[in-house]
């Protein structure tokens, strides 16, 4: 897939729960994502590879090894890539402050803006109180989760085939039913308080799957989404202004856009070394 667009150069790129290594992983838009965004740091925010989930069933294909090719060539051209793991890449806090690839790992980071902000930036599971408290209720939820997911796949084919935007269920749900909105406000409050106690003038997180911008607790709020439904992204601009890029609307739009030149298919090796 490729929207033939110029590259965007970023100050600073945040992506969060990615999900590598599940079936609902959306490598493919990702690594056209990254295709088309640059930046002088890239925070990788948690839940990136899905470890909890290759633990039961291995699932790795040529996609999602080229994200993480992708990558890692960003880092040997220069950008500045740090990984801060979420619950279902714990696996990856035995390593902090450690580097690998050219790659950091840090349990958390205050990321400085251009215009002297200073943002926390940690993924967030250590505030959903069912992960720290109940994690088979943790493991339960997610099995419906991705349950969800695949009903949620056949449903946008279908969508897809009448020319019609990709649509997410659950975020559909979580927007309208009430324990969901109650669950997503109690979390924003928490990390909003956690931005505070760092004396920080806001938070950058991920894990809810739910992209958000706001200052509704009386500090900035950022969450990254998520690459399993909603495909969005946090970036932030030379001048200091915080983005939030939805991509699968992005592409899509362009792709309809009439009179629109189809870029030439890539090689499966220029798709890796991109």
């Amino acid at each position: 897939m490729s929207t033939d667009r110029a590259v965007r150069h970023l100050r600073a790129l945040f992506i969060s729960d990615v999900h590598l290594g599940t079936r609902g992983c959306q490598a493919d838009l990702l690594l056209d994502f990254l295709r088309h965004h640059d930046a002088e740091t890239v925070y990788l925010v948690g839940d990136i590879v899905d470890g909890w989930r290759l633990q039961r069933h291995w699932h790795w294909p040529q996609s999602h090894n080229d994200v993480v090719q992708k990558i890692l060539r960003k880092a040997r051209k220069g950008a500045r890539i740090i990984y801060v793991p979420g619950n279902h890449d714990e696996f990856l806090r035995n390593y902090l402050g450690t580097h690998f690839g050219g790659i950091e790992v840090r349990n958390s980071d205050v990321h400085e803006t251009a215009d002297g902000r200073r943002l926390l930036v940690i993924h967030g599971d250590q505030f959903d109180i069912v992960v720290r408290h109940a994690r088979w209720l943790a493991f339960l939820g997610d099995w419906a989760y991705s349950a969800a997911l695949t009903v949620n796949t056949y449903l946008n084919m279908v969508r897809r085939w009448f020319g019609f935007s990709y649509w997410s269920a659950s975020a559909w749900a979580k927007v309208r039913v009430k324990n969901a909105v109650n669950f997503i406000g109690a979390f924003e409050e928490a990390l909003a308080r956690e931005a505070r106690e760092h004396d920080v003038h806001g938070v950058i997180c991920g894990h809810i799957h739910y992209a958000a911008m706001h200052d509704d607790f009386g500090i900035a709020y950022h969450n990254c989404g998520d690459w399993v439904e909603s495909c969005t992204a946090l970036v932030e601009h030379h001048d200091g202004r915080m983005e939030i890029i939805r991509w699968a609307d992005a592409a899509m739009q362009h792709r309809s856009r009439p009179g629109r030149r189809e870029a030439e298919p890539e090689s499966e090796s220029e798709a890796v070394a991109a």
